[in-house]
């Protein structure tokens, strides 16, 4: 089968190509994050079973059964329902059965998702998953141009194959990435801070490091205290206490993590 693609323009009027996910890869997705929520159920059960099994046998607290139902109807509605919700938005459009799979969920103009989106599209499951089975949500992927489902094109976003490695030759940035010893766990990002960097950012951030060692050092301590200036703020960092090798540092490890999220091969 042909693969096929789209074209998305960006805000910042950038033409970015995606592959979209089609159904074979959302539904084995689906099928690994189902029986991790299955799983998680059954766990769940089991504690209320222990519970209840522990306060049968206390006299002094008769009748008190209601109770961790409750609250297990309440955890599961949690579970079942907010898993897509926060994996989706805090793990940057990926589910675990989305990662494994090589997939994610992004907005159509190419950026992460958001949080309304997020709600949005997994709130529209009900509807996807009718009559049973998910039928309407499967015979929309199959039959839209862009393998979107009613979650996605309420939201407006689109689920697409995540970037590829291309080979085992490294980069002249990748090289001096290893030898410093650096990796994407060097700086942690949660989310939230993640979302404050947009195309923009990825862009000046890439074209630093790339032109990183064609520089002359007045140059280069110049352009890293530019870009730290203008970047690291949007993330928390004080850049002010930071040597300006460590400053060249978290700018290399922010350029890892934000080629994840932007990078894409075609």
């Amino acid at each position: 089968m042909n693969q096929e693609y789209v074209d998305i323009k960006t805000p910042e009027f950038v033409s970015l190509q995606f592959h979209p996910a089609g159904l074979g890869s959302r539904a084995a997705a689906l099928i690994i994050d189902q029986l991790i929520i299955w799983i998680t159920n059954i766990l769940v059960f089991v504690l209320l079973f222990f519970v209840i099994l522990g306060q049968e046998s206390n006299d002094f607290i008769p009748d008190m059964t209601s109770i961790p139902i409750t609250i297990t109807l309440i955890l599961l509605f949690i579970i079942n329902w907010g898993y897509f919700f926060a994996f989706e938005y805090f793990a940057g459009g990926r589910t675990i059965g989305k990662k494994a799979m090589g997939i994610r969920v992004i907005q159509e103009n190419g950026q992460s998702i958001t949080l309304l989106s997020s709600f949005i599209r997994n709130f529209l499951r009900i509807i996807d998953s009718l009559p049973t089975g998910y039928l309407l949500g499967i015979l929309m992927i199959f039959f839209h141009s862009k393998h979107k489902r009613i979650g996605d094109l309420v939201a407006g976003t689109i689920v697409v194959h995540e970037r590829k490695k291309k080979g085992n030759k490294k980069s002249p940035i990748e090289k001096e990435i290893e030898r410093r010893g650096l990796s994407k766990s060097n700086l942690a990002l949660d989310q939230w801070e993640l979302n404050k960097l947009g195309e923009k950012e990825w862009n000046l951030v890439k074209t630093y490091s790339h032109r990183f060692q064609q520089l002359p050092p007045s140059q280069k301590e110049l352009r890293t205290r530019q870009m730290a200036n203008i970047l690291l703020p949007k993330i928390g960092i004080e850049v002010e206490r930071k040597s300006l090798t460590e400053l060249e540092n978290t700018l290399f490890v922010l350029y890892l993590i934000l080629r994840d999220e932007w990078e894409y091969e075609v």
